[in-house]
């Protein structure tokens, strides 16, 4: 499934959960900026991820599900 058959609206999705493969914790969507969909995991050790749109599977109403594993989120995350 490609982002170009989801339909959402993009603010729909900030402030939401994120989840990845096999249930991948990624925090919460913090905002959408250009090609990303930017996430935050953490209260005190925040780790922030970067992650591509194009990797976005589905959106159900309450979490953002995305085709990337915690292994994989690794190369998404910035400081």
């Amino acid at each position: 499934m490609s982002s170009d058959s989801i339909d959402y609206n993009p603010g729909d999705i900030i402030k939401k959960e994120a989840r990845g493969l096999g249930e991948a914790d990624l925090g919460e969507v913090q905002e959408i900026s250009g090609e990303y969909i930017i996430t935050q995991r953490g209260n005190v050790d925040k780790d922030k991820f970067y992650i591509p749109k194009n990797l976005l599977e589905r959106f159900d109403g309450d979490t953002v599900y995305l085709r990337v594993t915690e292994e994989e989120a690794k190369q998404y995350k910035k400081d």
